[in-house]
Order: structure tokens, then sequence, then C-alpha cells
């Protein structure tokens, strides 16, 4: 009669639980949607810009005239596989990484200084 007992109960405890499948599928939902959201607005535009920022550094040669992320305007006199050697002013050279390139003014055209 115990027995019976432990049984019936048992049985009636698995029947007054949820199912925990479709439970947890919706209690997960709102975070799947959330994650689907931020990466559509924030990854995918940002990959963009750094493949578009990527093209314009790898497209650098001699003579292009660019302004940094720092403010500085220079004339490219040389690029390297991680830096980019600028002309700043008449026998200043400094070099840069690659990633500091901002903005390219003109490209190909060394205009000849007279001091």
């Amino acid at each position: 009669m115990i027995m019976a007992g432990f049984l019936m109960s048992s049985q009636a405890a698995q029947q007054a639980r949820p199912q925990s499948g479709v439970g947890m599928f919706t209690a997960l939902l709102p975070f799947l949607l959330v994650f689907v959201i931020f990466y559509l607005l924030i990854v995918m535009p940002q990959r963009k810009r750094q493949k578009k920022h990527q093209m314009m550094v790898e497209q650098l040669k001699p003579g292009d005239r660019i302004i940094t992320s720092g403010g500085i305007h220079g004339t490219v006199m040389g690029v390297y596989p991680d830096r980019i050697e600028l002309k700043i002013a008449a026998n200043t050279k400094i070099d840069i990484t690659k990633s500091a390139v901002a903005v390219i003014l003109g490209q190909g055209q060394q205009k000849s200084e007279s001091a």
C-alpha cells in the first residue's frame, strides 16, 4: 500500500511539471532577438567600414596626400607592410601605422615644393 501511494505521487508530480523544451525556447527568444538586432545594427556596418578603410590604405602609393586620424597633413613617401612614411614638412618625415590614415586628399600627384 505504501508502494502504491508512492507510485501515485510520483506520477502526479510528473504530470504537474510543464514541458521544459517549449518554455526554454520562449525564454531564450528575447535574447536571440536582441542578439540579431545587435548584429545587424552594430557589427555588420562596422565590418563594412573596416573593409572600406583597409581597401583605401592598400591603394596608397608614394605621392598621395593624406590626413591622419590625429589631424596631421602630409605626403606619403613610402609604404611598408606595417607602416607608412609620411613627409609633413621640408626635411621632416615621420612613420605612422596604416590604421592612422583617415582621409586621402589627392592621389599620385606630388607637387614640387619650393623653399
